[in-house]
């Protein structure tokens, strides 16, 4: 990364996204463990990402690809206006309730891989019953 620095980040906004990264709720957590360490199609996420005045839930840099768990302290109104500023920025946002990813976690893993562009090898979850079944081998 030689030549290369990054602009710095306002030490308020840097704060509070350090803070978040510490006390995630449970949904952020639960989709932080579905898309780490490049596991979406070797698409790399960052956790509670600095894009001031804002601090996203997850971002994939290389596919501009903001994903924002809304839970119920958010409100139709400053989310849009949140999009809007994103969306400015070249960012594509894909919004999902926290519930979602609690309840039905294939379903938005699904919908981060056709936005990143990349399908997995297997679906996620696996069919029930998928290799939990013991062959019986002569």
């Amino acid at each position: 990364m030689e030549g290369r620095r990054r602009a710095r980040l306002p030490t308020n906004t840097l704060e509070v996204a350090r803070s978040l990264r510490r006390d995630m709720t449970d949904a952020e957590r639960g989709l932080w463990r579905l898309i780490r360490a490049g596991q979406l199609g070797g698409a790399k996420f960052r956790r509670q990402h600095p894009i001031p005045p804002y601090v996203v839930d997850s971002c994939c840099l290389d596919a501009k690809l903001v994903v924002e768990l809304d839970g119920s302290r958010h409100t139709h109104t400053s989310d849009a206006a949140r999009t809007r500023f994103l969306e400015g920025q070249g960012y594509r946002v894909l919004r999902s309730w926290n519930n979602e990813i609690l309840c039905r976690p294939g379903s938005v893993v699904a919908a981060i891989f056709d936005t990143v562009g990349c399908r997995p090898l297997t679906p996620f979850p696996l069919p029930a019953g998928e290799g939990s079944q013991e062959r019986d081998v002569p």
